[in-house]
């Protein structure tokens, strides 16, 4: 825990003003972005602090797939069902914000607006998917 983090505080719910959305997974946390890039823009995160996606290894890759899991299953929930129009990602330092590990989910991936297109595209220097 880093109590300097807002992605941490907003994982232990000191956050009032967040809401977390329903999550089948006790170690992460999803919620909506501050600044949507589509219709649906959530993030992931782990409840444990982690640094960004820089820091991630061979062994968090069971990690990744269940915050992957967790995008498809709230984008669901919020009755958004074609999961081949979907882009979920990592910023890649320095072009991430916060240095707590989060997963874009993005949907649908067909109406991101001209900047979410640029700022979301598919591997790109800034964003890996």
């Amino acid at each position: 825990y880093d109590e300097k983090c807002v992605f941490c505080r907003i994982a232990r719910r000191e956050e009032p003003g967040t809401a977390l959305l329903p999550c089948e997974d006790e170690d992460l946390v999803c919620f909506r972005d501050i600044k949507p890039g589509a219709p649906h823009h959530y993030l992931v995160v782990p409840v444990k602090h982690m640094g960004n996606c820089k820091t991630l290894k061979t062994e968090h890759i069971p990690l990744v797939k269940r915050m992957m899991e967790v995008g498809k299953a709230v984008l669901q929930k919020n009755n958004f069902n074609d999961l081949n129009d979907v882009r979920m990602g990592f910023h890649w330092p320095p072009f991430c914000s916060i240095a707590h590990l989060h997963l874009h989910v993005l949907a649908p991936a067909s109406q991101l607006g001209f900047l979410s297109r640029i700022y979301y595209r598919i591997n790109s220097y800034w964003f890996i998917t």
